[in-house]
């Protein structure tokens, strides 16, 4: 089924790869148009009716200019993705580094917030859709990975107070929670576990597999597909909630 957004406008962070990119490519087939931020290069060229640009979520300044840009461009803003973040490396809580601990806090919680801070005096007037991308781990927590989930929890918390700010505009915000994707940079995460001693990157893979309903790790698609439903008017009626995107894991 082919969901059509035409006319509406999207800002999408951490969107040069990854989950981003995919979810920026799949409102561009829906007909939106908008700006994709992230501070790494654009390797790839974007769709038509949409423009990559270098930007930090941690400096306010750079979310300013690309709010800026859109209104410029487009007079509009309907759609916020805050999905740019990062996945510190593995550790337990008793050799966690609080130096790296504001480094990631400052990508993935404040990053998040100040997104959407500077999206909503564009998306006042018509409404719209914000959504974070959290993590299963907004929900549920993992040995070796306190920084993580505790920059998760914290994005689902901004989620549910900022859906309670901005109803009064009709604009709505919510979550996406995937489970584990195999994006390029957990691939490589399996690598790196696999040059250590540990799974293959086959036998990693068919791991998660066999731990999902689905028999099959939930993907990029699936994710970007998500995105879209919670951008339309089809969840108009939700807002404060988080998706689960794991196919099933139990």
């Amino acid at each position: 089924m082919r969901l059509t957004l035409e006319g509406r406008v999207a800002l999408v962070t951490g969107a040069a790869a990854g989950l981003g990119n995919r979810i920026a490519r799949r409102f561009a087939e829906a007909g939106v148009q908008g700006i994709a931020l992230d501070v790494a290069e654009f390797s790839d060229p974007l769709p038509a009716g949409w423009s990559g640009r270098r930007g930090d979520v941690t400096k306010e300044p750079d979310l300013e200019r690309a709010v800026a840009e859109v209104a410029d461009s487009f007079g509009r803003l309907d759609i916020v993705v805050a999905n740019a973040g990062v996945v510190p490396p593995w550790c337990s809580v008793d050799a966690i580094a609080f130096d790296h601990w504001d480094e990631v806090f400052a990508v993935n919680v404040k990053g998040v917030a100040s997104t959407i801070k500077h999206a909503v005096p564009l998306m006042k007037e018509r409404g719209g859709s914000i959504i974070a991308t959290a993590s299963l781990n907004a929900y549920r927590g993992h040995a070796g990975q306190c920084l993580y989930t505790a920059t998760k929890h914290a994005v689902l918390g901004i989620v549910r107070a900022a859906a309670l700010d901005l109803g009064r505009y009709g604009i709505r915000v919510n979550a996406l929670a995937p489970g584990p994707i195999p994006t390029d940079a957990l691939v490589e995460r399996m690598k790196a576990r696999a040059r250590d001693g540990g799974l293959s990157v086959e036998e990693a893979r068919a791991q998660f597999d066999a731990e999902t309903a689905l028999g099959r790790m939930a993907s990029e698609d699936d994710v970007a597909g998500t995105a879209l439903f919670l951008a339309s008017d089809l969840s108009a009626g939700v807002s404060g909630q988080y998706v689960p995107i794991d196919a099933g894991l139990r």
